[in-house]
């Protein structure tokens, strides 16, 4: 495996910024800094000629990120994980808003252009086939996060064993009348969702009910957002069918959507429905959500990792790190208090 300047920082006891500024001929490092990171780098074998060809190569220092044309906490967590790690690099961010496949090639084509980014993050987006063979060849540094391809690096979270690990818990429980507020279908990690939570019912010997399912037909936010969750349970409720004991709801968002819903129409959170939802958003503790919890900000720092990695040695092999999300119980799912459940 090639030495990366993870490799030198740690030898040197330096940040992996103090290490870029060298290698980057920054006049900001000391002289005896300077000496420590490059007898380093040579006792580590990273070849002089690496030196040379970091300067040749006359790096804007800049990456772009292109995500969806909305702000939600799963990007502002996920972005914070980012900008926090590129600031230790000394690097710049540019950020582009896409609301369509259209924008999303125009900004892909922007990356391409020599000089301008040193690389592209792509978030919660699917790849344009299109573009594949051009990045590939090229060798045109790109991470993917929240979604995947298998000839990029990518990083992402396992959306179906996260939502096994939900339904699971409700089964757990005691529930067997289960129901679903999903976000649009357009999104992979909701149907990823949606997909788990059924088989998971399937294999538990429950009954899967698409009267129970509400899938948000959204296109602002892919149906990720408090007033889809809000309508569709409305939606539910007006179906006039027995309301569930427990809702898996596709984001944390959309739950705090839910529970106002019930609210209005006097169900209670958990004595009349339990409710768990998935993300862990920051506003989740405040609003005592049981949810799925994903590494967000881990995740944009990983990102950032492994772009500089790819950078860096633009021939390693292809890697994809699959993060697994881990259950954080709080009030929303009644597992702190016993409640005897009964069919409605």
């Amino acid at each position: 495996m090639s030495v990366t300047i993870y490799d030198i920082a740690r030898e040197a006891n330096v940040g992996i910024g103090t290490v870029s500024r060298v290698l980057n001929n920054s006049a900001n490092v000391t002289s005896e800094t300077r000496e420590r990171v490059i007898t380093v780098a040579r006792k580590l074998n990273y070849q002089p000629h690496a030196f040379a060809q970091a300067l040749a190569r006359k790096r804007s220092n800049t990456l772009s990120a292109i995500i969806p044309f909305f702000t939600n906490y799963f990007f502002i967590e996920v972005l914070q994980g980012v900008q926090e790690t590129l600031t230790t690099l000394g690097y710049d961010l540019i950020i582009h808003g896409a609301n369509n496949k259209l924008q999303v090639e125009e900004y892909l084509q922007r990356s391409m252009r020599k000089g301008r980014v040193d690389g592209t993050l792509l978030f919660s987006m699917e790849f344009p086939e299109q573009y594949v063979e051009e990045f590939y060849q090229k060798k045109t540094p790109l991470v993917l996060v929240d979604t995947f391809h298998p000839k990029f690096d990518s990083i992402r979270v396992d959306n179906a064993s996260g939502a096994t690990t939900a339904t699971e818990h409700l089964i757990a429980l005691g529930h067997k009348n289960i129901g679903m507020v999903n976000a649009s279908l357009k999104s992979a990690p909701a149907r990823e969702r949606l997909a788990s939570f059924k088989q998971t019912l399937e294999r538990n010997g429950l009954p899967v009910l698409e009267a129970n399912i509400v899938t948000s037909t959204e296109e602002k936010n892919d149906g990720f957002s408090r007033e889809s969750g809000f309508r569709g349970m409305v939606e539910f409720l007006e179906r006039g069918v027995p309301v569930p004991t427990a809702f898996f709801v596709s984001s944390d968002i959309q739950a705090i959507g839910v529970l106002a819903a019930l609210r209005e129409r006097g169900l209670r959170v958990p004595e009349d429905v339990a409710i768990v939802s998935f993300d862990d958003v920051e506003l989740a503790k405040n609003f005592d959500l049981t949810t799925m919890s994903q590494p967000m900000f881990k995740m944009g720092e990983l990102a950032v990792k492994k772009m500089i990695e790819r950078i860096e040695n633009p021939n390693a092999p292809v890697t994809s790190v699959n993060f697994k999300p881990s259950l954080v119980v709080r009030a929303s799912c009644g597992a702190n208090k016993k409640y005897v459940f009964h069919e409605q």
